[in-house]
């Protein structure tokens, strides 16, 4: 047996195909299924099953289309009323793919439906946990709705202690979530592999003796997670379709100018210390690139289901495309060019100061220092005079955004970059802080 993983750091998932040589079953796809062809075709072997742990609420699936293609069987949950044709598993079922079993074993927690998949292969064995077990911690429970909240979390203690039972300490663990997902109950390990009995020695949810405990910890630990999961189930459940990832054609400089004065989302994916310099009047700082988590903030800010429109280089707006169709925004127009002197020179143009924190301890006493992180990161620590509004919450906030000229940060730069942008559009007066909070106390801020 041999597994395979497929990153999807973008979104902090994995997916993973296993083989024996021959054939392969491939579990958690994404929707953008090339990835997951090109790992097929360099392994040299034939897909007989796809398989979900679960109904996903972070990314919109790629299961059904790769099953089809491939003439597959789509493992999905006996329990998960879906509209299209699946093979129906449950609990304690096999299937045997090649040489390998495949079981699945029903972890509750992070969903109603949740299963985990344990792989046998001769006296090797490995353990596909979906959003059940992850590495240190586990799937959060809060996605289904608040009153299931606290059934799910103790679904999830005695759930995964289940699936531990089942395996062998020697099993490799290969979760789905983790990885910087919002999925997790917890911040990412940082851990890249683990085993079931190393899980038993760090994990809190097989350590902590008290389940009362446990559930209550996990559930105060929870944290805000992105608006578009509300919309993931559903497409989902209704099977979605594939991706088009093809480059629109570039829209004219008259017709990106009129969308700016109409107030339409245009989307700047440069560098946020470039698009501080100089960027379309209007426009908004969403920088790509490795690490950004540019999906994620993206798809959490903007109204849901409105056009947009990308600006930026034409690898950065390919890229971005791919990583918008993973969460349900298809199709979004573009404009390619390495800044406004490209994509329209005579368009009107804006800036702002991008600082850092020693030239914020010489702002004017009265303007307002804005911190943007989520209130529980706002909680553990803070400026002491700074005016907390979570980005996410941003644009149906500006009521509340203080007068006067706004210093603006967060916990590394990229989302005060965001927010600077938004609070431009509207007219305010911003400086962006493109630093890191942890510098705070080594520049000589007071805090709460």
């Amino acid at each position: 047996m041999e597994v395979i993983t497929i990153e999807t750091p973008q979104l902090g998932d994995r997916t993973y195909l296993v083989h024996d040589g021959a054939v392969g079953v491939v579990i958690d796809p994404q929707r953008d299924t090339d990835r997951v062809e090109k790992a097929v075709s360099d392994a040299g072997v034939r897909i007989t099953h796809v398989a979900e742990t679960h109904i996903h609420n972070d990314y919109v699936t790629g299961g059904l289309q790769l099953a089809q293609d491939h003439n597959a069987a789509y493992l999905v949950n006996a329990a998960d009323d879906v509209p299209y044709g699946r093979q129906p598993i449950s609990d304690g079922e096999t299937v045997q793919v090649g040489r390998m079993v495949l079981k699945a074993v029903a972890t509750p927690g992070h969903t109603h439906h949740h299963l985990s998949y344990i792989v046998t292969d001769g006296d090797r064995q490995a353990v596909f946990s979906g959003g059940s077990l992850l590495y240190g911690s586990v799937g959060r429970t809060d996605l289904v709705s608040e009153e299931d909240t606290v059934p799910l979390t103790h679904h999830q203690y005695r759930s995964v202690r289940r699936l531990v039972d089942e395996a062998g300490g020697d099993a490799g663990l290969y979760p789905t979530h983790g990885f910087g997902s919002f999925c997790s109950s917890g911040p990412a390990s940082g851990a890249e592999s683990s085993t079931i009995g190393e899980q038993l020695q760090e994990n809190h949810a097989l350590t902590d003796p008290d389940e009362d405990h446990f559930v209550r910890e996990l559930i105060h630990n929870l944290t805000a997670y992105p608006s578009y999961y509300a919309h993931m189930a559903p497409i989902n459940m209704a099977g979605p379709t594939a991706p088009d990832l093809d480059l629109p054609d570039s829209l004219d400089q008259d017709e990106l100018v009129s969308r700016l004065e109409r107030g339409e989302w245009v989307v700047d994916l440069r560098n946020r210390v470039a698009f501080a310099s100089t960027h379309l009047s209007g426009s908004l700082s969403f920088e790509y690139g490795d690490g950004t988590q540019f999906t994620a903030f993206l798809g959490w800010v903007l109204p849901w289901d409105e056009q947009l429109t990308l600006v930026g280089e034409r690898q950065d707006v390919e890229n971005a495309i791919r990583d918008l169709s993973r969460i349900g925004i298809d199709n979004p127009d573009a404009a390619i060019g390495a800044g406004p002197a490209d994509l329209a020179p005579q368009a009107a143009t804006s800036s702002y100061d991008s600082v850092g924190w020693q030239e914020v301890l010489q702002k004017p006493k009265d303007d307002p220092i804005l911190d943007v992180r989520r209130t529980d990161e706002f909680n553990e620590s803070h400026i002491q005079e700074a005016v907390n509004i979570p980005l996410h919450e941003l644009l149906r906030r500006m009521d509340e955004v203080p007068a006067g000229r706004l210093w603006v940060h967060c916990g590394s730069g990229y989302r005060s970059a965001v927010a600077a942008s938004l609070l431009q559009r509207t007219g305010r007066d911003v400086v962006h802080i493109d630093a890191s909070f942890r510098g705070l106390k080594k520049a000589g801020f007071t805090l709460a």
